[in-house]
């Protein structure tokens, strides 16, 4: 179960990377040429369908070395400020020893144990608990906790889950994450594109007048022209619809079974598998991040999934998870766990008021001018002004 530094697994990241890139090309490849299907059927709705397609081919030839430029474009964009338009969706901030020590220290502690190059260690305000890493170079990596999580789980727990995030960083899981997001971005940007403009920009079927003056040979030949067009038009939306279903497919190639390997990591790093199952059991269904997209939530510690949503999960369930660290790791699990109580602000000023009261039955006036008790005493000291201490450790008076 241990995989922290597996070999085999960073390499077929790496290769899955490779493939994913390739990937992206096809797919802007796919959604341009139905973009061109839909062009030619604004411009010309009378021909027959083989006309569409020969025609969007040849569209698609013609733009081949403008959507290649536009792909190579975005991952370059996503390359050098994919950490700054996550953070602009989440709020993660860059924080630092002196900000949060407690956080610095664990998590620097970890890198110098196992001599990982330090992350970026980035706070977002939120309640729910959850953690990820991102980045796509040793440059960018980061880790980002919110600032729920900090304030529910104790530093063991805080530490099982900046392990679990490191081994993530280590594996290479985090590259193949980002890649993923970058082609779902690309393909949610064009589709939506395409069908706003085939929804909202008054697209109708059909070519010709056909007035009443209209022949009937012309008026059926109209008829052809329409069926084709409405024909190649339901083509474009199955092959806008086929590649959004293949960047979900992407999505899935983030294997279930990084997130045990993360796990199993974490429990290498600190030698703990009692705190990750209990840090497991603290984030369960609490880690919903408010306003953060899918694809950041595919990035996270925990990503709660239920119903028919769940056979698309990236992750899975914590029940799983604990399960399998308890069988391989030798854990034990609470079962499900309730986040600590913070004592309220009556509670806290009752606790201050009994500990300023004087015993019962004493002087609160003695109690302030007694002189200090044991065998360095005097008794005959006066009660409102001490004497100090004669002798070589003591002040002289």
């Amino acid at each position: 179960m241990a995989a922290y530094g597996l070999y085999t697994h960073i390499a077929a990241n790496r290769t899955r990377s490779v493939v994913l890139l390739i990937g992206l090309f096809g797919l802007i490849y796919v959604l341009v040429y139905a973009g061109a299907l839909i062009a030619e059927v604004v411009l010309d709705s009378e021909r027959s369908v083989g006309e569409y397609l020969n025609a969007a081919a040849a569209d698609l030839v013609k733009a081949l070395p403008f959507a290649t430029i536009g792909a190579a474009l975005w991952i370059a964009i996503a390359y050098f400020f994919n950490q700054k338009l996550i953070d602009a969706v989440t709020g993660g901030r860059t924080v630092t020893r002196q900000e949060q020590p407690r956080l610095y220290n664990l998590l620097e502690n970890l890198c110098i144990s196992r001599g990982i190059a330090m992350p970026k260690l980035k706070v977002m305000d939120s309640e729910a608990l959850n953690a990820f890493a991102s980045g796509l170079n040793p440059r960018q990596y980061s880790i980002t906790v919110t600032s729920g999580l900090l304030a529910n789980l104790d530093d063991h727990e805080i530490e099982a889950v900046l392990g679990h995030e490191l081994t993530h960083i280590r594996n290479g899981d985090v590259q193949m994450m980002v890649i993923a997001v970058i082609i779902a971005g690309v393909v949610g940007f064009f589709g939506e594109m395409f069908f706003r403009m085939f929804f909202q920009g008054g697209f109708r079927f059909g070519g010709g007048s056909g007035g009443s003056s209209s022949s009937s040979s012309s008026s059926s030949s109209d008829r052809k022209g329409g069926s084709g067009a409405i024909v190649v038009v339901i083509l474009a939306v199955v092959l806008i619809l086929l590649a959004w279903f293949l960047s979900q497919v992407v999505k899935l190639a983030l294997s279930r079974s990084r997130e045990y390997l993360a796990d199993a990591g974490s429990v290498e790093l600190t030698k703990n598998s009692d705190a990750m199952i209990s840090a497991l059991r603290k984030i369960e269904n609490r880690g919903e991040l408010e306003g953060a997209t899918s694809a950041v939530m595919e990035m996270c510690v925990d990503n709660p999934r239920q119903g028919f949503s769940d056979l698309f999960a990236t992750h899975p369930s914590v029940e799983s998870r604990v399960a399998a660290l308890v069988k391989f790791a030798g854990g034990r699990d609470p079962g499900p766990l309730a986040l600590p109580t913070k004592p309220d602000a009556s509670d806290a000023a009752a606790d201050d008021s009994t500990t300023d009261a004087p015993a019962p039955g004493g002087d609160p006036a003695a109690a302030e001018t007694a002189p200090p008790g044991g065998p360095w005493s005097d008794a005959t000291m006066p009660r409102e002004k001490p004497r100090f201490l004669r002798g070589p450790w003591g002040k002289r008076v």
